[in-house]
């Protein structure tokens, strides 16, 4: 109980990251209450109203299409959040899968996995989820995986260094002196003394996670049109900036505002994680 209290009590000291937390909230309802929140559907077309301008009955205006612009925004919110939330959970699964094991079993196995981690790490994320997507194709489950194998060495760089110093502490002999299988003492006593720290990685990199699929829905490897993300309405718009500038500009800021909330969490959680500040 007493830890819970620290912890709320060093992240509320950060007003940057109450406030991210209140933005993120928002944006998660945005995305949850979609249904209701839409006043028009996200697909629907309507010719004879191309090019609306912001105001009246379509607050954010209309596209080259006639679709409402806000309703759009909003139905692609459930995208930018999807592809977030679960290719962090695939990449922090794969990596600090990899990364535990490399630590604990060391010798050749370490050497191999670790080469391999350090050849993903020489690439930008993004380069690397566009090389994948490129080879898988786009949609949505695919953008997940390309993004999470992006990621995976990343949390394997993470884990592994932990796995190092504590697979040497006296309960780990302890264990391994009663005849403990080495999947117990991965399970029981490693991964749960690292967890937090991933954690804490994983929050961060929601919104870089997020960044990257507006970055592949831009260039055309993300989500296919007519299914509204945030990437593909800023690149459906680049066409048509002089004449719509609100195509572009209204689901750039809603991008904007969704990682910069993330990142402003991500300010509170690395002063929870500072040991100079749990005291």
């Amino acid at each position: 109980m007493e830890e819970k209290k620290r912890i709320w009590r060093t992240f509320r000291k950060n007003k940057i990251a109450v406030v991210g937390m209140v933005m993120t909230i928002m944006v998660g309802l945005v995305a949850i209450l979609a249904p209701v929140l839409s006043p028009y559907s996200p697909v629907d077309q309507d010719v004879l109203n191309q090019y609306d301008p912001p105001g009246g009955v379509h607050l954010f205006g209309t596209d080259n299409y006639g679709r409402d612009v806000m309703s759009r925004i909003i139905w692609a919110s459930r995208i930018s959040l999807t592809v977030g939330f679960f290719s962090v959970a695939l990449g922090m699964f794969m990596g600090s899968l990899a990364g535990v094991i490399a630590g604990y079993a060391g010798g050749w196995v370490e050497g191999l996995i670790m080469r391999v981690v350090d050849i993903g790490l020489s690439f930008p994320t993004l380069v690397m989820g566009l090389v994948i997507m490129a080879v898988l194709g786009s949609g949505l489950d695919k953008l997940v995986i390309a993004i999470g194998i992006a990621m995976a060495p990343r949390f394997a760089r993470i884990a592994h260094g932990p796995t190092l110093s504590i697979r040497e502490e006296s309960y780990i002999e302890a264990a391994r002196a009663i005849g403990a299988r080495p999947t117990r003492i991965l399970l029981r006593h490693i991964v749960p003394n690292l967890l937090g720290e991933v954690l804490v990685m994983a929050t961060l990199w929601i919104a870089t996670a997020i960044r990257i699929e507006a970055n592949l829905s831009f260039i055309g490897l993300g989500v296919s049109p007519p299914t509204p993300s945030w990437g593909n309405m800023v690149r459906a718009g680049v066409n048509h900036l002089i004449m719509a500038p609100w195509m572009s500009l209204l689901p750039g800021a809603a991008i904007l505002i969704t990682v910069l909330s993330f990142n402003m969490i991500g300010d509170g959680i690395r002063d929870i994680a500072d040991p100079k500040l749990q005291g």
